[in-house]
């Protein structure tokens, strides 16, 4: 699947906090969403994911809109792991997980083994199968994002949405989780995910979306976006940059003074 966003303008609440912006992710490609704190990063998700209805602009995949498409076949192309994402009910982890199955299932039709197949793969992928028989409200916050991505990597979609599914891990679990998502868009399917940790970022992604002040300052590789220059403007630090073999790293220093609070 190709995802095509076009001169998105976003509301969060009543005010609009993307303008103008545009993002495109396809088959192959992990694709990183980076910004300070309040930059829009969760509202484009959400749009991305035709979650909410955009002021202005479009969302289309492979070139057809959600009208076009339809919400079930959407279900079944495209998962999304939300970053406050929940289970309201004692649910046991492997039942959640087989939720991720409902948008191949037809109605009171039960599980087939295909179904089950997937939700075996995705609890092995993300290092839960151990957590099988508990209770979803007895995780740790790690455990519980852990099992969400789980349920989102069930699904097998075409497009892979995660809003900061790193945020609550151990750096083991961290790197595990970013190996992972770098695995899948290897196998086919398109991954955009939200970060925070530009090592992360630089190491794992194919593609940057940098946003600031509700725009996107820069798009590209990560050695395109993590620029200086880009570092000062969006985030107003210094970082220090090195690599081990191929691999980068951006850490961020110190702060620069004359940040508007």
């Amino acid at each position: 699947m190709r995802l095509d966003a076009k001169g998105l303008s976003c509301r969060a609440g009543e005010a609009i906090v993307l303008h103008d912006v545009s993002v495109s992710s396809g088959a192959g490609s992990l694709t990183g969403l980076i910004g300070p704190n309040g930059a829009g990063k969760t509202t484009l998700l959400r749009h991305l994911a035709s979650l909410a209805v955009p002021a202005a602009g479009s969302v289309t995949y492979d070139g057809l809109s959600l009208g076009e498409l339809g919400r079930p076949a959407l279900a079944r192309r495209l998962a999304y792991l939300a970053q406050d994402a929940e289970a309201h009910w004692p649910i046991r982890v492997d039942r959640l997980v087989r939720l991720g199955r409902l948008p191949h299932r037809r109605p009171l039709a039960g599980e087939s083994a295909a179904d089950r197949a997937a939700v075996e793969r995705a609890m092995a992928a993300t290092d839960c199968g151990h957590l099988a028989g508990r209770r979803f409200d007895t995780l740790s916050g790690g455990e519980r994002l852990r099992a969400l991505l789980a349920r989102a990597l069930a699904v097998e979609a075409e497009m892979l949405l995660a809003d900061e599914p790193v945020a609550a891990l151990d750096p083991y679990h961290q790197l595990h989780t970013m190996e992972l998502l770098a695995r899948v868009a290897r196998e086919g399917a398109g991954v955009v995910v939200v970060l925070h940790d530009l090592t992360l970022a630089a190491r794992f992604c194919d593609r940057l979306v940098l946003l600031a002040e509700g725009r996107v300052l820069a798009t590209g590789g990560p050695e395109e976006v993590l620029t200086d220059e880009h570092m000062a403007r969006a985030y107003h630090i210094e970082a220090l940059r090195g690599g081990s073999g191929e691999d980068a790293y951006v850490l961020p220093w110190r702060r620069l003074y004359g940040k508007p609070e």
